[in-house]
């Protein structure tokens, strides 16, 4: 958490469990659920490595969980980007077609 972001609201104790391991975060207390809900996507991301059977230390399954994390938003942002562009090129041409609708309209 940003202490910048903290500063908004109240901030308040956040009790998580990862890795059968208890987490106090201080956190704002408008952010409590969605830090709550990243600690859950966190655990099962762990729990579906370790359940793939290779990796046993318990290091590299958090590395190897946060780079599938990672490279899961990478490819979103990717995404995101992607469609945002989309959008633009359309607002374009709605935009040059009203123009030609106007400038008809005009003359």
């Amino acid at each position: 958490m940003s202490s910048s972001r903290m500063d908004k609201s109240t901030i308040k104790p956040v009790n998580l469990r990862i890795l059968d391991k208890d987490y106090v975060i201080a956190c704002p207390e408008n952010e409590c659920e969605t830090l709550s809900a990243s600690a859950r996507y966190l655990t099962q991301k762990i729990q579906e490595v370790k359940e793939g059977g290779k990796i046993v230390s318990i290091e590299r399954l958090v590395v190897v969980s946060a780079l599938n994390i990672i490279h899961e938003y990478m490819q979103y942002k990717q995404q995101r980007e992607q469609d945002i562009h989309a959008l633009e090129q359309h607002i374009a041409q709605l935009e040059a077609k009203i123009e030609l609708a106007l400038t008809r309209i005009k003359q």
